[in-house]
């Protein structure tokens, strides 16, 4: 496999620079992996960035429903009553 230098990586069309600040242990642990494999910190962060967000979304949106439904603001059904509505029964799971 070839692994492109810094300078041969093509930034996505429509990304944007942002900036983070690590601690110095995890800066240092991005450094050594950058440097071993030839590929830049920037392309490590965006593939934790990705890989991650949809776990990040689902425990703090998820949070965010289960107090809206705590609250009263939000309505759930049970699995009995939306097969009902649908017209499956336990043969249609």
């Amino acid at each position: 496999m070839v692994v492109p230098s810094q300078n041969e990586y093509k930034y996505p069309r429509g990304c944007v620079p942002t900036s983070v600040r690590l601690d110095p242990a995890v800066e240092a642990r991005l450094d050594q992996l950058a440097q071993a494999t030839g590929r830049s910190k920037a392309y490590y962060l965006r593939e934790l960035i990705e890989a991650g967000i949809d776990d990040l979304e689902d425990a703090y949106m998820g949070a965010a429903v289960l107090e809206r439904i705590r609250s009263g603001q939000e309505q759930t059904h049970s699995l009995n009553d939306v097969m009902a509505e649908l017209g499956l029964d336990a043969s249609d799971l």
